[in-house]
């Protein structure tokens, strides 16, 4: 018994690492001018930024779906015998997205193509979820790492600070996230369709990604898919960049001096200025991707690489509120510079104050 049960055990959870997952599905109908479904057709789609080629042939109904299609840009194609090649471009795969494309063929020659160009947006007609989509170049554009008093708190920047987009949503850099009225810190966070939520605590940086690391960013807000179990208030859904053909890269440094900040008032640093406490954060890293290129190899097509660094370097001295010292008279026992020589009545004995 123990020898079968264990490759039960673990074809289950090889089920339940491909059910949740981050890619992306793309499912349709083939037909002629007639109308008519089309069955045995060859379906394929390639992804414009890597080459890999996803195929796929249509039942007996027409229905084809190419399925775990990773996030990016691709160029569907169908071709049929005694009908022109069909292919439509910029079709965007999003994070955990389905989408309808049916294809309408007509009749003509290998030889010929139907292209279908436009960078229309695809309705998603085949899921009931209400999501959020977020692009790396929305996130560079976000204030994601804290100023002020909230810097300390939020650390590095701070992928999660989506939430404020959204609405019906409240976010506080690793204090709490709700979504829709939920209680807080109920969400599940999921990176490349692996589980990363922080059952113990609430702070989220544990966890986070590098922004820049970050290909997309999806947020599900409601009537999630029965696949995504135990989420309660919103699914946080990370697909992370990996290289393409082209070499890519970036670098970056966000930082916070005290020089940039207003003096404390009613202060004198003795040289006729304000107080600023030191105040001092650097965020900076940077990432490469492209093909592996090696002696005799080129992975274009085949092979890729990323990498992604960040480091956050923080000095703050927190206790920037003034104080007074004794002076030299004080010290010596020699308060009557305290008297003023005011009267300010009498205490509860008659005496002079």
């Amino acid at each position: 018994m123990k020898t079968f049960s264990i490759p039960m055990v673990f074809l289950a959870l090889v089920g339940a690492i491909f059910a949740q997952s981050d890619r992306g599905t793309i499912t349709g109908t083939v037909t002629d001018p007639a109308g008519a479904v089309v069955a045995s057709a060859p379906v394929e789609i390639k992804n414009v930024e890597t080459g890999a080629v996803y195929q796929a042939g249509t039942s007996a109904t027409g229905n084809y779906t190419l399925a775990q299609l990773p996030a990016g840009q691709y160029e569907l194609s169908a071709t049929v015998p005694g009908f022109k090649k069909y292919v439509r471009k910029n079709v965007i795969v999003e994070v955990a997205q389905v989408y309808r494309v049916d294809i309408a063929l007509e009749v003509g020659s290998n030889t010929e193509s139907v292209t279908v160009t436009e960078a229309a947006p695809l309705l998603k007609t085949e899921s009931g979820e209400l999501s959020h989509n977020v692009a790396i170049s929305t996130m560079d554009s976000l204030p994601v790492m804290g100023i002020g008093a909230n810097a300390g708190q939020a650390g590095l920047r701070n992928p999660y600070a989506v939430v404020q987009l959204l609405p019906g949503s409240t976010y506080s850099p690793d204090v709490d996230i709700r979504i829709n009225g939920n209680p807080a810190n109920t969400q599940t966070m999921h990176i490349e369709g692996q589980d990363a939520t922080n059952g113990w605590y609430v702070q989220q940086s544990e966890v986070q990604p590098s922004v820049d690391a970050i290909q997309e960013f999806a947020v599900e807000t409601s009537n999630f898919a029965a696949e995504f179990g135990q989420v309660g208030g919103g699914l946080f859904n990370v697909t992370m960049k990996s290289g393409t053909n082209q070499f890519h890269g970036s670098a970056y440094e966000y930082f916070v001096n005290e020089a940039l900040n207003a003096g404390t008032p009613f202060t004198n640093n003795g040289n006729g200025g304000l107080l600023r406490p030191r105040e001092r954060r650097n965020d900076y890293g940077f990432t490469l991707g492209g093909p592996v290129m090696l002696p005799h190899y080129n992975g274009r097509d085949k092979t890729f690489f990323f990498f992604s660094f960040e480091q956050f370097r923080e000095t703050v001295i927190t206790n920037n509120v003034t104080t007074t010292v004794p002076t030299l008279a004080y010290r010596s026992g020699n308060f009557g510079p305290a008297l003023t020589g005011r009267n300010l009545g009498t205490d509860g004995l008659g005496r002079q104050i």
